[in-house]
């Protein structure tokens, strides 16, 4: 793409040289490699399955994500110093306990760089109905794409899928609307597998 050329007459000196057709070959790569990536994500979050991950919570457990299959279940991704997360803790509690009990399953990821003693200290003023995980080596961050924003928020329908990924401020109304959808369409797991997989 670049090449340097010795200015005939001037001993000793080297200027870049760019082809302004390679300029234009190097911005078209680089729009043509943005838009892929978008167009991955997209792709990702409309038709990929669910990662098989296992959650670690902040009371000793571990709820294993294919167990839950048959059941909408959202999971977000939020941090302790992050504004939004807060904002939508009291609208998380009640989509919950609105919808637990008829099959919606939520879990909470704190990111990895939460201090778990900072995320419990939250739960516990926050007084979650629903389930907090940690996640201190990054693993389920990894499985879901590399999270890195929060808040991010997953819904994963009943049959696996990935119905919607959300980065930023949830409209509750309308996943509200795509729950009430799916415990009415979709068919309750039959499995008798609690929650709680089993112990740490």
């Amino acid at each position: 793409m670049f090449r340097l050329d010795r200015i005939p007459g001037r001993r000793g000196l080297a200027i870049l040289k760019i082809t302004p057709l390679k300029i234009v070959l190097s911005g078209l790569l680089a729009v043509v490699l943005a838009g892929a990536a978008v167009a991955g994500w997209y792709v990702w979050a409309d038709h990929d399955r669910a990662p098989a991950v296992t959650f670690s919570t902040i009371d000793g457990h571990r709820i294993s994500l294919a167990d839950l299959r048959g059941r909408p279940v959202m999971v977000q991704f939020w941090a302790d110093n992050c504004p939004t997360c807060r904002r939508e803790m009291p609208q998380l509690a009640a989509l919950y306990k609105d919808f637990h009990e008829r099959g919606l399953e939520l879990i909470a990821v704190a990111m990895p760089y939460d201090p778990p003693n900072l995320v419990l200290k939250t739960a516990r003023d926050q007084d979650f109905p629903y389930p907090v995980a940690l996640d201190p080596m990054g693993k389920v961050t990894a499985a879901f794409g590399h999270i890195s924003l929060t808040p991010t928020s997953i819904l994963v329908a009943p049959d696996g899928s990935i119905a919607e990924k959300h980065v930023g401020a949830v409209d509750f109304s309308r996943w509200r609307k795509q729950i009430e959808n799916m415990l009415t369409t979709k068919p309750q797991a039959t499995s008798n597998k609690p929650l709680v997989a089993d112990n740490l």
